[in-house]
């Protein structure tokens, strides 16, 4: 059986979790040909792009609420980044003790201005950007794309900041060997999440919240890049079968996606090398 159709794994109050942890090794820092990603559980992923190292939202310690998995890797144990790429100021995306931790050996932090800057006031050495502005990273292209995310604005409080569209972000990756998206934590943008060129892979978040695309607009927008690899996150890292932005289940988007072989259910850590396909983005490999 394909590891991502093997049964979903389930916690004992029934919630999916994430297969068991595969450690990232040291040579996983190493240059090598091609590009390949790791789930680092959570939203977060490494990538190592023919030895051009990044990091999208890295979260390996201190999160504030109970976790289902083993993370792959210490923070102290990353040994180099040559960029860490965070999309907004959450603490499961920008987690501040993983980032400060990171901070020796990463050469720059990246997001929108607003988080780049709280970055600065914590002593990181980081560069913020608008919606729509690109930046290179050794032979990767990295370019923001729009995120509607500001949730805290429907709760206002005395003090408290009004966020703003732009403080939040996805990613578009440009790698040698084909093109990863993150679109970050986002309600649907039609005119946008559905309109873009094919990318080869997607960070693909599928949590049923109103603040996240949502179950259907996930759907939607997974069934318009129809060749597009999904690599499934924010789902079975978290123990909150109550909370939907962290209980998302794999089982549910079988029969709703169109071909449905390139849902890729990995477990922490395992590898997954992206491969470009034909106009319009092809399947990717596992490594084995």
């Amino acid at each position: 059986m394909d590891a991502s159709q093997a049964p979903i794994r389930r916690s004992p109050r029934g919630q999916a979790m994430a297969p068991e942890t595969v450690p990232i090794p040291p040579e996983a820092f190493e240059a090598r040909g091609g590009t390949v990603l790791h789930w680092l559980g959570m939203a977060g992923f490494l990538i190592n792009s023919r030895g051009t190292l990044l990091a999208v939202d890295p979260l390996l310690q201190d999160f504030d609420m109970p976790v289902l998995i083993d993370f792959p890797i210490r923070a102290s144990e990353v040994p180099r980044l040559d960029a860490v790429l965070v999309t907004h100021a959450d603490n499961d995306h920008y987690s501040v003790s993983t980032c400060a931790a990171l901070s020796p050996a990463t050469r720059r932090f990246h997001s929108t201005h607003y988080v780049a800057g709280l970055m600065q006031e914590a002593g990181m050495p980081a560069e913020g950007h608008g919606i729509g502005e690109g930046f290179a990273v050794g032979d990767v292209r990295v370019t923001l794309t729009p995120a509607d995310h500001a949730w805290q604005n429907a709760d206002p409080r005395p003090g408290r900041r009004v966020f703003r569209d732009e403080d939040c972000c996805g990613f578009w990756i440009e790698t040698p060997d084909g093109t990863v998206w993150a679109p970050g934590d986002s309600r649907l943008i039609r005119e946008h999440h559905l309109t873009r060129p094919s990318p080869d892979a997607m960070l693909f978040d599928f949590s049923d919240s109103e603040w996240h695309f949502g179950f259907a607009g996930a759907v939607e927008m997974a069934n318009a890049y129809p060749h597009a690899e999904l690599l499934l996150h924010h789902w079975g890292s978290v123990d909150s079968p109550e909370f939907a932005p962290f209980n998302a289940d794999p089982d549910a988007l079988r029969d709703v996606v169109v071909n449905p072989e390139r849902i890729r259910v990995l477990a922490p850590g395992e590898p997954f090398h992206l491969v470009p396909g034909p106009v319009g983005g092809g399947p990717g490999q596992r490594l084995t």
